[in-house]
């Protein structure tokens, strides 16, 4: 199934637009402000990780290829004053980067060659959610628009359900089931619904408006937050039916 809503030229405008918003965020804030959907982490520290991943994704799309990295550094420039001109530099060097050669495949040692493009889509959405962390610290609101917000569930089950994705977080494997579902059913009657099938074998999923054994309904911008965990299902806009141990399950293990 093609699993991405968004086409290329609006992945670079969204990530362009959500570098943009936690530069906005974070300007004037206390740099030692702690993340609290995030609370290992400073604010230092979220814009580091932000800018820091922009500049490696645009390094290794240049380079065609990439080592398996499990943390990028989270290092910023030393002034607060800085952070705001050097997040969108970077979000604008990883549009760049792709920009140059947007058929290119890139290498991964674990996951196999992948399209430029799917990285360029891993950027963004990475930035959507810690702009959401931003604006969250710093007591702003917070959007993004629904087909970002769709697309992002699609990418998080793209990822989460990569057979290879087990040898980064092993906790994905005990998302493995009987063929219990849980389905996502977002307000917006633009977007259809998700439901996810858990199989012996892995997981299914599929494009679909119908309930499962569990349902989350509500709108699209808190179910990507809720499944991204930077909202607590009594926190978001949504309703929860049906067996709620399968969603406290999937919340437990699914943590990125």
């Amino acid at each position: 199934m093609d699993d991405t809503v968004l086409g290329a030229e609006r992945i670079a405008r969204a990530l362009r637009e959500h570098a943009g918003g936690i530069a906005a965020a974070v300007a004037g804030a206390a740099p030692d402000a702690r993340v609290p959907t995030c609370p290992e982490w400073t604010l230092r520290d979220l814009v580091g990780h932000v800018g820091q991943a922009h500049r490696w994704a645009a390094g290794f799309l240049r380079a065609g290829e990439t080592d398996l990295v499990t943390q990028v550094p989270r290092t910023s420039p030393g002034s607060a004053a800085d952070w705001p001109g050097w997040l969108r530099d970077g979000a604008d060097d990883l549009v760049r980067a792709f920009e140059a050669d947007p058929g290119r495949t890139v290498a991964h040692p674990v996951m196999g060659p992948r399209p430029a493009a799917m990285w360029l889509r891993r950027m963004l959405h990475d930035t959507v959610v810690h702009h959401a962390d931003a604006a969250f610290t710093a007591g702003v609101r917070y959007g993004v628009a629904p087909d970002v917000a769709a697309d992002g569930i699609n990418e998080w089950l793209v990822l989460v359900s990569e057979p290879a994705a087990a040898t980064f977080r092993p906790e994905l494997a005990e998302l493995r089931g009987r063929g219990e579902t849980l389905a996502l059913r977002p307000s917006e009657p633009s977007v259809p619904g998700w439901v996810i099938t858990r199989l012996p074998d892995g997981l299914g999923w599929e494009r679909a408006s119908r309930d499962g054994d569990m349902t989350v309904a509500g709108p699209v911008r808190d179910l990507m937050l809720l499944f991204a965990r930077r909202l607590a299902p009594g926190d978001a806009a949504v309703t929860v039916t049906g067996d709620r141990s399968l969603l406290d399950h999937w919340l437990a293990r699914t943590a990125f």
